[in-house]
């Protein structure tokens, strides 16, 4: 398996990256945390100091804070010089950022096409991580990014592992998303977007597939939801067989560079698990031979992957506990370590 190793500038730029990243992702905290106003509002003689503000759901709400008074004052006046202070903060690493990504696009550091980068980063107002992950292609992004190589292209044919991941997106979901709507948000992206026939799917005009995937449930009595809000033309997600495996393995995050230079942050699960799941994927009867040798391409690029860079997720069929044993014991050979796995 032949990785391309990050030459000097790109190491460098590539971890600028991530450390500009997490402070404009702390910074973006602290400004959200300042959002709404706090206003003197009468009611029957008196004054009284006023948090409004909008829920996720974008309704307007207010909450009284106390009568006026010098602590309620005080209270009024620390609110908007922290929220003065938080705003500048945030322009500035923003306007960081893009010059960041101008260096990133120079270097060629792009890898995540731009419209699944998009929806992960709106998915990243809360959803991701805590009841989506990335399955696909866009995870593979994600451990590359975290090896400091990537996947050489120049496969052969019988190995080519297609990493373009233009034709689609594939979620994951855990049994406890029940906020927000799905195809919402994918349409405040990208208005094309419409539910397919096949309801776990949705399709833009370009012909970009989100599908939203889910375990099998368990005991027939324990109903999970299947729907990520209320919204009856939301997406359905789909049972898949294996899929418990990769929704009990540990999250694995990453900060991957989009087409345009900018980072996104990616959840995805554990690499190793990943590739074990692809690799019995691969030997599937039921599965299309096109798809089975994909499969099984990715799934020996993920585990060289682990192998030869990722050191600090050893083979361990103790945290690998979530998957059967002959699953893990089938894909040991996987995560061989070879002697040369890089070249430049």
């Amino acid at each position: 398996m032949d990785f391309q190793a990050l030459n000097n500038d790109q190491r460098r730029e590539a971890v600028n990256s991530q450390q500009r990243f997490q402070a404009l992702r702390d910074a973006k905290e602290a400004y959200d945390a300042h959002r709404g106003s706090l206003t003197w509002l009468q009611s029957k003689g008196r004054e009284y100091l006023v948090r409004s503000y909008y829920d996720k759901a974008g309704l307007r709400r207010q909450a009284s804070l106390g009568a006026r008074s010098p602590k309620t004052e005080k209270m009024k006046a620390d609110f908007e010089a922290k929220r003065a202070a938080a705003e500048d903060r945030l322009k500035n690493l923003r306007d960081t950022m893009e010059r960041q990504a101008a260096v990133n696009r120079a270097l060629g550091l792009g890898r995540v096409p731009l419209i699944g980068a998009r929806i992960m980063r709106a998915l990243d107002g809360g959803m991701l991580g805590s009841g989506i992950r990335i399955l696909g292609t866009n995870a593979i992004y994600g451990y590359e990014a975290s090896s400091g190589v990537r996947l050489d292209p120049g496969f052969a044919t019988t190995e080519d592992i297609d990493l373009d991941a233009r034709d689609g997106l594939t979620l994951v979901a855990d049994d406890d998303v029940s906020e927000g709507s799905l195809m919402k948000i994918l349409r405040r992206l990208d208005t094309s977007f419409e539910r397919a026939k096949q309801t776990f799917r949705a399709v833009n005009r370009d012909g970009y597939l989100v599908d939203l995937i889910k375990p099998m449930q368990g005991p027939l009595w324990k109903k999970a939801p299947d729907k990520i809000g209320s919204d009856p033309e939301d997406l359905t997600a789909v049972q898949i067989e294996g899929l418990d495996w990769l929704q009990n393995a540990p999250a694995f995050e990453a900060v991957a560079i989009d087409e345009k230079g900018q980072p996104v942050r990616i959840v995805a699960p554990d690499p190793r698990v990943w590739a074990a799941h692809k690799l019995w994927l691969s030997r599937r009867a039921d599965r299309e031979a096109l798809k089975r040798q994909r499969d099984a391409a990715q799934a020996k690029a993920v585990g060289a992957l682990v192998a030869n860079y990722l050191t600090h997720l050893p083979f361990d069929a103790e945290q690998l506990r979530m998957l059967p044993k002959e699953v893990v014991d089938s894909a040991a050979r996987l995560f061989a370590k070879q002697d040369s796995a890089a070249r430049a």
